[in-house]
């Protein structure tokens, strides 16, 4: 018993305050994925149709529709051809609807919640790219929509009014309406991510082609410039039924200058952007 006493007074006392220890991180690599590219498009899906402003332009779209339906529907009977049901429904859209594409840009970089977004998923491309698809998927739900609407309200026409049916068109005129709603879509947001401002962005989108169509009447040059620059001029060949392949260079050209380069500059800059 001594003994034993004797050797617990002599054990060395440690005052060393104990800590807990943490448990070792599981083995294996470091997760590298981010948000998945299908979430941050159903989000930018979100952020375009889902808000107050988003909701009043599809709204405002939804009434000028019905408006000119209504109108061919009651005027000489309904007599007219499936091609202005069809204008009636994508002109609307066509006009409108990049005022979404806009949005979806500069409301996140005016309200700063750019912030947010660029937190959550700090590689900026995948979220621009994420804005382009997304906005390509509402212009094609769109295009769909007005095809669906021109097609019940000639066969509503037929049926209800008795006008003569005439389906005819041209594909190239399908293409045509199509294409004006999408490049519509894509210019509006490649307006949205040059400028990051709302006002700025929507009234240049308006005002540019107006401004090109008064310089051309006054300056010759400009009119000659126009004929490969001026992208409502190069698509209306595509409603007349077939192009010459100076026109299908003219269209691309136009959509080059107006779409393409406007949108790869402005992935680039929201890319690299301060959010201010």
């Amino acid at each position: 018993m001594s003994t034993t006493a004797e050797a617990t007074r002599r054990a060395p006392v440690d005052s060393t305050p104990h800590v807990a220890r943490l448990p070792e991180p599981l083995a294996g690599p470091r997760p590298t994925r981010g948000i998945p590219f299908g979430r941050l498009v159903r989000a930018e899906l979100r952020k375009m149709t889902d808000t107050r402003a988003g909701r009043w332009l599809l709204a405002a779209i939804g009434v000028v529709v019905a408006g000119a339906l209504t109108v061919l529907f009651v005027q000489q009977g309904g007599e007219h051809p499936f091609g202005d049901y069809l204008q009636a429904t994508t002109l609307p859209m066509a006009l409108l609807l990049p005022v979404v594409g806009i949005l979806a840009v500069t409301s996140e970089w005016s309200q700063r919640t750019a912030l947010v977004t660029f937190t959550l998923e700090a590689r900026r491309a995948r979220v621009a790219w994420a804005k382009v698809v997304a906005a390509l998927a509402v212009g094609v739900v769109a295009v769909a929509t007005s095809f669906a609407l021109a097609a019940a309200a000639h066969a509503a026409a037929v049926g209800l009014r008795g006008a003569s049916g005439d389906w005819g068109i041209e594909g190239t005129a399908l293409l045509g309406a199509g294409g004006y709603v999408l490049l519509g879509m894509l210019q509006g947001l490649a307006f949205g991510m040059l400028l990051r401002n709302t006002p700025a962005a929507v009234v240049l989108y308006y005002v540019l082609p107006t401004g090109w169509s008064i310089l051309g009447s006054l300056w010759s040059a400009a009119a000659s410039a126009g004929e490969w620059l001026d992208l409502n001029r190069t698509m209306q060949p595509l409603f007349g039924g077939s192009l010459t392949g100076e026109q299908w260079a003219q269209l691309g050209t136009s959509v080059g200058v107006w779409v393409v380069v406007p949108l790869l500059v402005g992935l680039v800059w929201v890319s690299r952007a301060e959010v201010k």
